[in-house]
């Protein structure tokens, strides 16, 4: 097989994850986009650039997954591109961010309302073109957001949110429903919109790497190995080994502590708070290692462009071994609890359901995909080093529901219990970091991650004197908040905190 099957205009882009990059026309931008649909590829990330400083145009791009690896396809514009919504459903709301954040739309798309912009700045004015005034931003604005009516005898709607109990960020659910049953579900999204992407454009591409690690609080390290991994990309440098196997330990670890805390919290939504208690005492002692051996509980700036902020001493590796045994020991009887437990599989099992024909028409990933029998794994099926030499077992189920989302989670914990041991057993010698080169002004990198909840990516543009042009960082949650609309139908309304916990969607890294 060729490199990739659209090497008539494409050309492979530096860095440790194969990808490849193109300059399109309206008609190309279609037919890519047709052209990986039947081959069974999927839609990763629509994002857009203000290149009027350069060629007097806009670009939109397009991020593909391939046979081979990733696609990247740009599209100049002036105020209008193809929709693609009608071949990838995920590209609606990506495409009406675009039009918020840059003024160009999805020309032809059905849905062409507002998605980030809340109101909270002039609806001619768009925050993402150079010469967009910040004196325009008008926080707290209302813009009447027209929200789809369900009509019929005894239907009616229930609000929630976008405030909510607890400490989770702020998004809005319009329940219509005929007695307790889900006829309907409208997300609302952007309350947390904080101009991230902006940000960016102010940073070298050495500073980015702190904001990348903040997009979303529980995916650090994720953003920030994605982002590290498209600087370093464009600077063409091969990290030190060490420091590749040092940043799988940190992702693994925070795949670990995220699904720690979540089958906890699944198990009370439930009604299950020994659950609650198990997993939060398991998830804060892997929280205190984190913070003892790299420095922060949630490893925070442990990666930069380059390699890795600090290195791991003997002492810390040595807990790191010791915990990965006792943890899956309590794993392991956890499982056995929340299986035989016939009050949680009552819960569990067909609520919130994804059928696997759904997730693909509509491009769930992740683990809420995997558990839908979608088989997308970056670490299995296009693992960079040191996954490439790991062999990383991915976790499936096919029945879309609570309990396989649970079953998958559990079985994501042991293998990363396996990986931690073997990268302790294997880790390489030598330095744990490189310095950066300078910069080609004009040049694109790329990193592509698999998170804990899905495939993270950053697309990078540098700018002049080693600056970051534009950065756009894709979460997955991008793909799978639409899917939550879809498993809750059916379901009674006090069912719904349950399946949104089995998803565990990020506001943030989808508000940016």
């Amino acid at each position: 097989m060729a490199d990739t099957e659209f090497t008539y205009l494409t050309t492979p882009l530096p860095g440790a994850v194969a990808a490849w990059r193109g300059t399109v026309n309206a008609r190309e931008w279609r037919e890519t986009a047709q052209g990986v649909l039947d081959q069974g590829g999927r839609l990763v990330a629509i994002w857009g650039s203000d290149w009027r400083s350069r060629n007097r145009v806009f670009a939109v791009h397009a991020a593909f997954t391939i046979r081979a690896g990733l696609l990247w396809i740009s599209l100049p514009v002036q105020s209008a591109f193809p929709d693609l919504s009608d071949l990838f459903p995920a590209a609606n709301r990506m495409q009406r961010a675009v039009s918020d954040m840059l003024g160009i739309a999805a020309e032809g798309a059905r849905d062409q309302r507002s998605w980030l912009r809340h109101g909270s700045w002039p609806r001619h004015a768009h925050p993402l073109r150079h010469d967009f005034d910040p004196a325009l931003a008008t926080p707290g604005g209302q813009d009447n957001y027209a929200f789809v009516p369900v009509s019929g005898e005894g239907v009616h709607e229930i609000p929630v949110g976008p405030v909510h109990a607890g400490t989770i960020e702020p998004g809005h659910f319009r329940f219509s429903i005929l007695g307790e049953r889900v006829l309907r579900l409208e997300e609302r999204l952007g309350y947390t919109h904080k101009g991230i992407e902006r940000r960016f454009e102010q940073m070298t591409l050495e500073e980015g790497v702190r904001l990348a690690g903040r997009v979303s609080g529980d995916s650090t390290v994720a953003y920030a190995w994605a982002y590290s991994m498209a600087v370093e990309g464009v600077a063409q440098l091969t990290i030190p080994a060490r420091a590749a196997w040092l940043r799988a330990l940190c992702l693994e670890r925070e795949r670990v502590a995220n699904h720690l805390g979540d089958l906890g919290f699944i198990g009370n939504d439930a009604g299950l708070a020994f659950g609650l208690a198990q997993f939060s005492r398991l998830k804060e002692d892997w929280l205190r290692t984190n913070a003892m051996a790299f420095g922060h509980r949630y490893l925070m700036d442990a990666i930069v462009p380059g390699g890795m902020a600090c290195d791991l001493d003997r002492e810390a590796w040595s807990r790191i071994a010791l915990e990965a045994d006792a943890v899956e020991k309590d794993v392991r009887a956890l499982k056995s609890v929340y299986d035989d437990h016939a009050g949680l599989q009552d819960r569990f099992i067909n609520c919130g359901k994804v059928a696997p024909e759904l997730a693909a028409k509509m491009g769930l990933t992740g683990l809420a995909g995997r558990a839908s029998a979608q088989s997308w794994d970056l670490r299995a099926q296009f693992g960079w080093a040191p996954y490439d030499q790991l062999e990383v077992r991915m976790a499936t189920h096919r029945n879309g529901d609570v309990a396989a989302r649970v079953t998958v989670r559990f079985e994501e914990v042991l293998e990363s219990l396996r990986l931690i041991r073997t990268l302790l057993d294997r880790l390489p010698v030598g330095p744990h970091r490189e310095p950066i080169s300078a910069v080609t002004e004009g040049s694109f990198g790329l990193g592509w991650v698999e998170g804990w909840r899905g495939e993270v990516l950053v697309a990078l543009e540098t700018g002049p004197d080693g600056r970051v042009a534009r950065c756009h960082p894709h979460d997955p949650s991008w793909q799978n908040w639409p899917l939550l609309e879809h498993a809750v139908i059916g379901n009674i309304v006090p069912d719904f905190p349950l399946i949104n916990k089995s998803f565990n969607l990020s506001y943030s890294g989808h508000d940016l």
